[in-house]
């Protein structure tokens, strides 16, 4: 059964449930349309998914809708989402053709007659363009890392992007200089969800058999796309450097997105890369694998997130609900979550992502000590109901933007 705002009372309070049922008594009956690339892979799908059904529970008519695109539109949009995160990327009048094209086409198919447009990042930023005709308010919800993107990825959506009557961002270093609006939103984990509910021990170790990793020494974990910018490869050669002084294996876990061509490269490149070591686990999950995924990061004594550039890395929030200590990448939105030596270890390098493993590996109570830090960070900050009232006060904002107080 799906999860009621009820059901989230024990972990978040009544206060925090009466404040969402005030603002969706708000909201009643407006229209909100979410359009994204895909329904399954990825922070933004999973965010949907369980986000739309609360909306509609408090009285709001959310729906979802996802953009189709051929395999060049989205090797494109995959040279897009790279060269945002800096990678050198030259855009051709034939890339333009293509988007605009694939635009186009999603324009005579989708429901885009909403008194609100919600549209998620990049790929389908382009039906900005039915905004004169089709009216209501429209917001480009952007889930990635802007801070130095590749000259000319910014210039390739900047002029739909002001199109737009409100931009929403996760981090303050990854707003632009816009003439609209911008609001800052971090994302946020269910903890009801499959994918970190509680789970019992026995339900712990019959998934572990099943996927073929025994308990027999300490696990260390990377849980993502396989994707260059996660840098499994960084991961596998840290753990490697921080075996010579510690016994433990290696899970790398993950899978696809529909939007991503790159991951099945990367995935080979991983597995090449690990050269058959029976310490060594990749993992190629499907995009439902969720109860999977809880058990691969309760039964791990560290849990990584390497990533390079980053939009914000849920994976992080995921891992430190779990009450487990997490090196990471201090890229994106990972300092958001994690004070360095605190609520867990930001990381620049190889050396000091195996530094950081061992140490932890060799000193449990400090590893527990940030698990519980970082644990009680993420309930105070990235749940999903923290989440739910962020966009209905944004909601609100539109319905009331020439107004200097919104009263309740």
């Amino acid at each position: 059964m799906a999860a009621t705002l009820k059901d989230y009372i024990p972990i978040v309070g009544e206060g925090v449930v009466s404040e969402l049922e005030l603002l969706g008594a708000r909201l009643a009956g407006k229209r909100v349309i979410n359009v994204n690339s895909t329904r399954v892979g990825g922070g933004v799908a999973e965010i949907l998914g369980r986000l739309i059904p609360l909306l509609n529970e408090v009285g709001l008519d959310a729906r979802w809708e996802v953009i189709q695109g051929t395999e060049d539109f989205f090797a494109l949009t995959k040279h897009l989402h790279n060269a945002l995160h800096g990678k050198s990327h030259t855009f051709t009048a034939q890339d333009h053709a293509v988007f605009d094209d694939t635009t186009a086409r999603n324009l005579k198919s989708l429901d885009l007659d909403g008194d609100i447009m919600f549209i998620h990042d990049p790929q389908p930023a382009g039906l900005v363009r039915r905004r004169a005709e089709a009216g209501g308010s429209w917001i480009w919800r952007c889930h990635i890392d802007l801070s130095a993107p590749a000259p000319g990825a910014w210039e390739f959506i900047e002029p739909l992007v002001r199109q737009f009557d409100l931009s929403v961002f996760s981090s303050p270093q990854f707003a632009r200089t816009l003439s609209i609006p911008q609001v800052l939103v971090s994302p946020s984990i269910d903890p009801l969800s499959d994918k970190n509910r509680d789970l019992s021990q026995s339900e712990i170790n019959d998934i572990l058999s099943r996927l073929g990793v025994h308990s027999d020494k300490p696990i260390v974990t990377q849980v993502s796309r396989f994707d260059r910018l996660k840098d499994p490869v960084g991961v596998l050669e840290a753990w490697r450097l921080a075996r010579r002084r510690v016994d433990c294996q290696l899970i790398l876990a993950g899978g696809g997105a529909t939007d991503d061509p790159e991951g099945a490269e990367v995935l080979r490149e991983v597995r090449e890369r690990s050269d058959n070591d029976p310490d060594v686990h990749v993992l190629d999950l499907p995009p439902t694998s969720n109860i999977e995924i809880n058990a691969i990061q309760r039964a791990s004594t560290v849990i990584i997130q390497k990533s390079l550039k980053e939009g914000f890395g849920l994976t992080v929030s995921e891992a430190l609900w779990k009450g487990k200590p997490v090196i990471a990448g201090a890229a994106g939105g990972i300092p958001l979550q994690i004070t360095h030596k605190y609520s867990g270890i930001l990381t620049h390098t190889i050396e000091g992502t195996a530094f950081w493993i061992k140490q932890l590996l060799s000193e449990p109570e400090f590893a527990n000590r940030l698990g519980t830090n970082g644990q009680n960070h993420v309930r105070a900050n990235y749940l999903l109901t923290r989440h739910m009232r962020d966009y209905m006060l944004a909601f609100l904002f539109l319905a009331n933007i020439n107004e200097d107080v919104i009263k309740l």
